[in-house]
């Protein structure tokens, strides 16, 4: 005799076991950021201002919510000038960096296990909306998709943080700073790999573009000159040479003879290098090592002319080449046996 076919509702019914299981709730454990904590900057004494350093003080001195987008190439200054003009009007600044992976809960909040109980951590987002503080996304054309969730924290609204049902409202000053290589429209040289294409909604929400470039000639000399004055060192021919030699290459990479260029960051390793070697061209030659070979010469020919003092011969004698994972000795020095 054929069993009866069983009724949808019997495929879904509870086990005998778990009938008179009851159903446990529980409100959800939040931690929260230590309200004695501050996140206001320490000013950096040897910081010059350059960039648009004045215009983020303008806007964080206004406390209206305009998020702003600062794109331009790598090493001159973009991340720097956002905290000091955070330090300068000593605002809370909260730094996200974002890459490939940054997801939802790295930026609103996720669940922890903390001895034996689960745990609510807010996100960095949540934790700048509620001390009105400024959010940094530094490197934001490194994002997924997944960024989109911030659409209605860029409106300068409220957000649902569903997994806790709980609504977030931004405080007076809360205010959004990205920074980018690209325009968020990715990268076809090779330059930035990893850089991706955003969507344009979400680059839209930012009424603030900032497009900037490295700081003018006179103004790097400050820069270089202030990192020699720490060490008491005066030496304003080298800062003369190093510029106008850094500012040959950029006009040169600018008219797309080059691929390479000398950003604000590595004439600052430059002359850092030169205070531990005491050697410029050894400084020189160890910040452009990274560079191919034909670049990296050219590059070294190009400081010969800037500075007559350098000869070819005493680049030479400054150099240590590797090859085939050896390095040549200097000449009074025996090879390791």
């Amino acid at each position: 005799m054929t069993a009866p076919a069983a009724k949808w509702g019997d495929k879904f019914r509870k086990p005998k076991a778990l009938k008179d299981i009851k159903e446990v709730q529980h409100e959800t454990t939040i931690k929260k950021v230590d309200e004695s904590i501050s996140f206001v900057p320490e000013k950096d004494p040897n910081y010059i201002k350059a960039g648009y350093y004045k215009e983020l003080i303008q806007i964080f001195k206004s406390g209206m919510f305009v998020p702003s987008f600062i794109t331009g190439l790598s090493g001159m200054g973009k991340t720097k000038e956002v905290f000091e003009a955070a330090a300068g009007t000593k605002r809370e600044l909260i730094r996200v960096n974002i890459t490939i992976e940054t997801d939802e809960d790295d930026l609103l909040g996720h669940y922890v296990l903390k001895d034996g109980e689960t745990i609510w951590e807010d996100g960095p987002v949540i934790v700048a909306m509620e001390r009105g503080a400024i959010l940094l996304l530094d490197e934001i054309d490194l994002a997924s998709n997944k960024i989109m969730c911030l659409q209605p924290v860029l409106e300068g609204g409220s957000i649902f943080l569903k997994k806790i049902n709980r609504l977030v409202k931004p405080s007076p000053g809360f205010n959004i700073v990205a920074t980018a290589n690209t325009k968020g429209k990715g990268n076809d040289d090779g330059r930035f790999i990893g850089a991706n294409i955003l969507n344009e909604a979400f680059l839209d929400r930012f009424p603030i573009t900032f497009e900037q470039d490295y700081p003018p000639t006179h103004v790097e000399k400050k820069i270089v000159n202030k990192i020699l004055e720490n060490h008491g060192v005066t030496d304003n021919e080298f800062v003369d040479h190093l510029c106008q030699w850094t500012d040959v290459i950029r006009r040169t990479f600018a008219d797309g003879g080059i691929d390479e260029i000398i950003s604000t960051r590595r004439l600052i390793n430059i002359v850092t290098s030169y205070m531990i070697f005491q050697n410029k061209e050894k400084a020189i030659e160890f910040s452009i090592n990274r560079f191919d070979d034909d670049t990296k010469t050219g590059f070294m020919d190009l400081w010969t002319k800037v500075d007559p003092s350098a000869t070819p011969d005493e680049l030479e004698d400054n150099s240590m080449h590797v090859q085939d994972g050896t390095t040549n000795p200097e000449p009074d020095e025996e090879p390791n046996s």
